[in-house]
């Protein structure tokens, strides 16, 4: 019989909370956050309520902006640019280091926010914390080299990213933007978020960083945030949809930008015996429910080898630990270890398991599927936000699974027979960010590696967005605009020479680095 569960004590949302009112009063009151713009903690927006993926419970929504507001916004940080710009590199970089001694005193509650807004293991919510403050010191001790001959943009730059990485991505992204010479302006993911990066944008306003934080919805505010000519650089994380849109803008505006978007990550099979070694990388494919970019959700599988494959898959997926990431079966237990908790709402745990019913009434061929009853969950909790592992042979063409990243923790096996086979249905979404490819022979690898349309291909081992001086991007309609990572992310954001051409996707050319 299972332990009963119970909340780790100090670890709710209200304990949560209190904690940030005591740290940041002028950005937290008692029932709501604030927007964050004109350099003033606003108390504008239509708070809209909020539920946790953990267990259904009543958290803080986004405060929402109406259009005319956000774009008073975009002026008063186009102002505060102005003066941003010509402060001094020491006394940016002086700033900068103080806001990250700040982040790094308040890791546990940021990680904290992050666990509860978002689903967040506390493994994972706390490495989140740390990639962006590791991260955006790297670019500190590195700034002087790489800003060298180059100056802050004519405009802020504008970011819009998705939920599933405020701090290493969204933080991190917009730290380095502010030590380059550029304001911020962050609009709040709608699905979740708010609070940790509410808290992270109060510690470094503190710091005198130049950062506006907004909420409110995309159609709403794109034409404040993406349109207007005060922006100096538009920054996306999302799906290929929302991006595409924002792509015929910036294109029409000759604005620059930076476009991350989704894209089929594959993983290829191909006269392979190291299974062991496959075995033990599987589960942490699985890190954080695949909710993420880099998530590789497909593998092609050669045929002759799909026994064998089976044989090191399943053991490894039936490990898989998830359910509530602050459940203890004792009050002094230390936080569960877990490979995933929620996805990031009930509807889209839903709409996933609607697919992968829909897919295997087309045809599709389920070959694992995880039972709740495996999961750590309280007495009588809210379950809807969690989906256990599910494994699909063949998904039918007609699914959205054959062909688009499910955002969740979904696999699918594609069989084939030929090198044509596996380069073709590597390539099934027009371009993507990470892929492998699982070979013996070196000379395989570099003879089909490059036909890959990915950014970044490993050779038996994930790949990852990266951190400080690795590059990232990616093919096809997976990215479009600027490339980041290293140098190329203050590239990305600052003037150089008249000729530059930046490495990129852009509408009239492409240049990898």
């Amino acid at each position: 019989m299972a332990p009963t569960l119970l909340l780790k004590p100090g670890t709710s949302w209200s304990d949560a909370w209190q904690r940030c009112r005591a740290v940041a009063p002028e950005a937290f009151a008692d029932d709501r956050v604030r927007n964050l713009w004109n350099g003033r903690w606003q108390d504008d927006g239509r708070a809209l309520p909020a539920t946790s993926p953990i267990d259904g419970s009543p958290i803080a929504g986004p405060p929402r902006l109406d259009a005319r507001t956000a774009q008073q916004a975009v002026r008063a940080s186009l102002d505060q640019h102005h003066a941003w710009r010509h402060i001094p590199l020491p006394e940016r970089r002086a700033r900068v280091s103080a806001t990250l001694d700040a982040l790094t005193e308040h890791r546990e509650l940021l990680a904290l926010l992050l666990v509860w807004e978002i689903g967040k293991p506390w493994r994972l919510a706390q490495a989140d914390v740390d990639r962006a403050i590791d991260g955006v010191r790297w670019y500190v001790d590195h700034i002087e080299r790489m800003a060298e001959g180059r100056t802050p943009l004519t405009g802020p730059v504008s970011n819009i990213a998705s939920w599933n990485y405020p701090m290493s991505v969204l933080v991190h992204a917009m730290l380095v933007q502010a030590l380059a010479g550029n304001a911020v302006i962050a609009k709040a993911p709608t699905d979740g978020g708010v609070a940790c990066l509410t808290l992270a944008a109060a510690l470094a306003a503190r710091e005198g960083i130049p950062v506006t934080l907004v909420s409110g919805s995309g159609g709403e505010l794109s034409e404040a945030l993406v349109r207007s000519p005060e922006i100096g650089c538009v920054s996306f994380v999302g799906g290929r949809d929302t991006g595409a849109r924002i792509a015929t803008a910036v294109a029409d505006l000759g604005k620059r930008h930076i476009l991350e978007q989704e894209g089929l990550n594959t993983w290829g099979i191909w006269n392979y015996t190291d299974w062991a070694a496959l075995s033990a990388v599987i589960p942490k494919l699985f890190d954080y429910g695949k909710q993420r970019c880099t998530a590789y959700p497909r593998f092609v599988v050669q045929r002759s080898a799909f026994d064998a494959f089976l044989a090191a898959y399943l053991p490894a997926v039936r490990s898989l630990r998830t359910g509530h990431p602050l459940a203890v079966e004792h009050p002094s237990d230390p936080l569960p270890e877990l490979d995933f908790g929620p996805l990031i709402n009930a509807a889209k745990a839903k709409e996933l398991g609607d697919q992968v019913a829909e897919a295997i009434d087309r045809g599709a061929v389920p070959v694992h599927r995880g039972s709740v009853a495996d999961a750590r969950f309280l007495p009588g909790q809210d379950t809807s936000a969690y989906l256990q592992p599910v494994t699909l042979l063949n998904p039918p063409p007609s699914s959205p699974l054959h062909h688009a990243e499910p955002f969740g923790p979904v696999d699918t096996i594609v069989l084939v027979d030929t090198e044509a086979e596996l380069l073709a249905a590597m390539n099934a979404s027009n371009g993507a960010l990470v892929a492998t490819l699982s070979t013996d022979d070196p000379a395989t690898y570099e003879r089909l590696a490059p036909q890959i349309r990915a950014f970044k291909v490993g050779r038996s081992k994930p790949r990852s967005r990266g951190d400080r001086d690795e590059l990232f991007g990616g093919f096809g309609a997976s990215w479009r605009g600027a490339f980041v990572g290293g140098e190329l992310l203050v590239r990305a954001v600052t003037d150089g020479p008249d000729d530059e051409r930046l490495p990129g996707n852009f509408p009239e050319y492409h240049l990898m680095p």
